[in-house]
């Protein structure tokens, strides 16, 4: 597939990149400072540098797309709306050009559907009022432009990532969150998100992943 990622120089954007040029998809990755990507050379990498809250300057890293990934987020735990603004730029440059298939990483922390009591009433609140308010709250308003957008999209909801190896073994549900769902490796969590592209069943879904 021809893909097109934003985020390519976060931990988690180098893991799907690196991931999707193994599995044999010609990669678009889309960053502010080239200088930062620390994916190789690659015949099937193409770099391009825009400003991704711009609709006309990330056109044409879009145009002819198969599927679009975004792995942006915040870089701390401050106000934010870096989800927010991204995911409407990239949904306005996907509709000029026409590009239809959309993967977002989200967050768990966004819902309470499938957790257990403790956590649907002690714990996630106590993060959504203190230390997770503003990702949380951009999180949020990220999912909501994507649910109106007219794209098949997909968003991915994991709980905390760590940098361990990929197990392939991964547990995943549709529109709820797993239980017991604490962590997930990032190498898994790119993996998921590879799968996802060509699975019809996951259009206009929620999924939650975890190890």
């Amino acid at each position: 597939m021809k893909l097109t990622i934003f985020g390519a120089t976060g931990t988690t954007g180098t893991t799907i990149t690196a991931q999707a040029l193994a599995a044999g998809h010609d990669v678009t990755a889309v960053v502010r400072d080239a200088s930062r990507l620390t994916i190789p050379d690659h015949p099937r990498l193409r770099v391009v540098t825009a400003d991704i809250m711009d609709p006309i300057s990330i056109s044409q890293a879009v145009e002819d797309a198969d599927a679009v990934i975004s792995a942006l987020g915040p870089r701390g735990t401050g106000p934010t709306t870096v989800i927010r603004d991204s995911v409407h730029s990239i949904i306005a440059a996907m509709d000029k050009t026409g590009s239809r298939r959309f993967v977002e990483v989200s967050g768990s922390i966004v819902a309470d559907e499938g957790e257990s009591l403790y956590m649907r009433y002690l714990v996630k609140p106590l993060a959504r009022r203190t230390f997770l308010r503003h990702v949380c709250a951009d999180m949020r308003a990220g999912e909501n432009e994507i649910r109106s957008s007219d794209l098949d999209w997909t968003i991915v909801r994991p709980p905390s990532l760590n940098d361990k190896q990929s197990t392939g073994s991964y547990r995943t549900a549709i529109d709820q969150n797993l239980p017991h769902g604490f962590s997930i490796s990032r190498a898994d969590l790119a993996a998921c998100m590879l799968a996802l592209l060509d699975d019809p069943a996951s259009v206009h879904r929620h999924v939650a992943i975890a190890n």
